[in-house]
């Protein structure tokens, strides 16, 4: 019942991390809007073909001509997306005839995606590239395969145990932070066994992983605190990938180690479970999971849970999964985007106002 990411968006930032160098949008100008301007932080050039009312009846092969070769000569790009929108799709527009009427130098990968592709779920967008991509030779068939794995995990989670699951959920921005802050903090100046664990997904990691950048050893010269986190940088796409090796260096250079890496950025919907397996064989007081809290099953270990989220539907579901404490980081996208540093988080920044560093 809430409004979702569409297909489309989805398509957008799964080129944005094959590092296209532009994207244009078969559609009307205002289409995917929010979208496209976000990731010209990116550096990503987004435009589009302006489709107007006679080009949804007539249809604008010519316009998407037109603009292809118009991109060539702006960017001298090497990897260009066409991604398909409602409007485009709806009419049966050609694409493929379009690209190759245009000829431009760039390798070009064409998009078919729409709103209501497949069921209408995001990730539909993202394996409608995956597949493209392959096709084109630009990933290898079983990264593939690999990927639309874990997009149909994704999927499978989010209407299981996130905010697809069909009822309406009303938003919440969760329990107070300096609360939550003053809880954790105490817990660890008690010498307390606890366990961060960063289970996030792309860009987002720049943000939840501040979590594990703040230095809790001054406050707890023991050290009982055991990181964990899904950031083996070699897995998934070239963005992907160099997302996980700069939020790794910056935490080494910061004299932080995480002592279990559990896989991907791309790999949340399994790095959960991977995460909770060590937590069996480890006893811990306190958990703190923030990134993709719901893709990790809290309610099979018995301990003090703290969630970090950023999405406000999210709350209510995390806390019935049985999370004790759930705190929301408002615009994790917009804050990380066109970024290759840990970005300070809300909740980072309570706790570090009352440690006092």
């Amino acid at each position: 019942m809430h409004p979702r990411p569409s297909p489309i968006a989805a398509s957008l930032y799964t080129l944005r991390d094959m590092n296209a160098d532009v994207i244009i949008l078969h559609g009307p100008h205002g289409c995917c809007f929010r979208t496209g301007r976000l990731l010209e932080n990116d550096g990503v050039r987004v435009v589009t073909t302006a489709m107007s009312e006679n080009d949804f009846i007539f249809g604008a092969s010519e316009k998407l001509e037109e603009t292809l070769v118009k991109v060539d000569e702006m960017f001298s790009p090497k990897l260009v997306g066409v991604v398909g929108t409602c409007v485009s799709m709806i009419i049966g527009e050609d694409m493929k005839e379009a690209v190759k009427n245009a000829n431009i130098n760039a390798k070009v990968i064409i998009v078919e995606s729409h709103g209501g592709l497949g069921e209408g779920d995001n990730t539909e967008g993202a394996i409608a590239v995956l597949n493209a991509a392959a096709k084109k030779g630009i990933i290898p068939s079983n990264e593939m395969e690999r990927q639309n794995k874990m997009l149909q995990l994704a999927t499978e989670i989010e209407k299981t145990r996130g905010m697809a699951q069909g009822q309406y959920i009303k938003p919440s921005y969760g329990d107070n932070k300096v609360k939550v802050g003053k809880f954790l903090i105490n817990a660890i100046e008690n010498n307390s066994k606890i366990a961060i664990i960063l289970n996030a997904k792309k860009e987002t990691s720049y943000l939840f992983s501040d979590i594990l950048k703040i230095q809790f050893n001054k406050i707890n010269p023991n050290n009982n605190i055991t990181l964990i986190a899904n950031l083996n940088e070699e897995i998934g796409l070239p963005r992907i990938r160099k997302h996980a090796l700069n939020i790794k260096n910056e935490l080494l250079n910061n004299g932080i180690i995480i002592k279990y890496i559990t896989g991907g950025l791309d790999e949340y919907p399994i790095t959960g479970k991977k995460a909770i397996e060590i937590l069996k064989k480890e006893k811990f007081d306190i958990i703190v999971v923030a990134g993709v809290p719901h893709a990790l099953p809290i309610e099979e270990i018995e301990t003090i849970s703290i969630a970090v989220t950023d999405g406000p539907r999210l709350v209510e579901p995390l806390k019935k999964l049985g999370y004790n404490y759930v705190v929301t980081e408002l615009d994790a996208h917009a804050k990380t985007l066109g970024t290759e540093n840990i970005v300070p988080s809300d909740f980072g920044d309570f706790i570090r106002g009352l440690m006092d560093i």
